[in-house]
């Protein structure tokens, strides 16, 4: 499910667009300050941010200084602010929309899907530190050089990359990448294929994927 989170200090809209969201089936995060706001950026893995300028602790360009470097997050400003430099402001920090307050809660649920569609393709396409993974062309460069991957070797990473900075199990990736009656394969099998993922991608081994003791890996910091 899409997760849209607010930043938004005026509690009543703020609970109007939580309303409109779940109704539209999306799941919502509500804060109401920059610094809940950064909290809910390092903490939640969310799909499109709605983010006031006028916070009562400072201002949304703040907490557009904590957007997440491993992934794209679209930004759409909800402000009373119509100052043109505001504005100019906002789209240099990268914000997708800029909307003027009051406005109308249907036009806010059609910018939201429009940006969502319109950044569809992004997802498409996943980079950290110099690897890309094109997922339609089922290619991987590494600073530009084109790497060989089976199909396994591919999918792993895939799994790996969705699920960025989260720990997956042995038997999670068993689960996802191999048929789990398909018969003579175990949790070798995954360690073997890291460790042939891990020689491609890089001289270091732990450059992209990391271990974690007792638990299973990671891929990114």
């Amino acid at each position: 499910m899409t997760k849209i989170g607010i930043v938004e200090d005026d509690k009543k809209l703020n609970n109007a667009i939580k309303l409109l969201l779940k109704k539209s089936n999306y799941e919502v995060v509500q804060t109401y300050t920059t610094y809940e706001g950064i909290q809910m950026l390092k903490n939640e893995r969310i799909d499109v941010l709605l983010l006031d300028i006028g916070l009562p602790d400072g201002d949304g360009f703040e907490v557009c200084n904590y957007l997440p470097s491993d992934r794209y997050l679209p930004v759409i400003f909800l402000t009373a602010r119509d100052d043109e430099i505001d504005m100019i402001k906002a789209y240099d920090e990268g914000c997708e929309d800029y909307i003027v307050k009051p406005f109308s809660m249907q036009v806010l649920l059609k910018r939201i899907e429009v940006v969502l569609r319109r950044n569809e393709y992004k997802k498409k396409i996943l980079t950290y530190n110099g690897l890309e993974m094109n997922v339609d062309r089922r290619e991987v460069k590494v600073h530009d050089n084109l790497i060989s991957l089976t199909t396994k070797e591919f999918d792993v990473l895939y799994l790996l990359m969705k699920n960025m900075n989260r720990v997956l199990t042995k038997e999670n990736i068993l689960e996802v990448i191999w048929d789990s009656k398909e018969q003579y394969v175990d949790d070798s099998t995954v360690t073997v294929t890291i460790s042939r993922l891990r020689k491609k991608l890089d001289d270091d081994p732990k450059a992209y994927i990391k271990n974690v003791f007792g638990s299973g890996y990671r891929f990114g910091e």
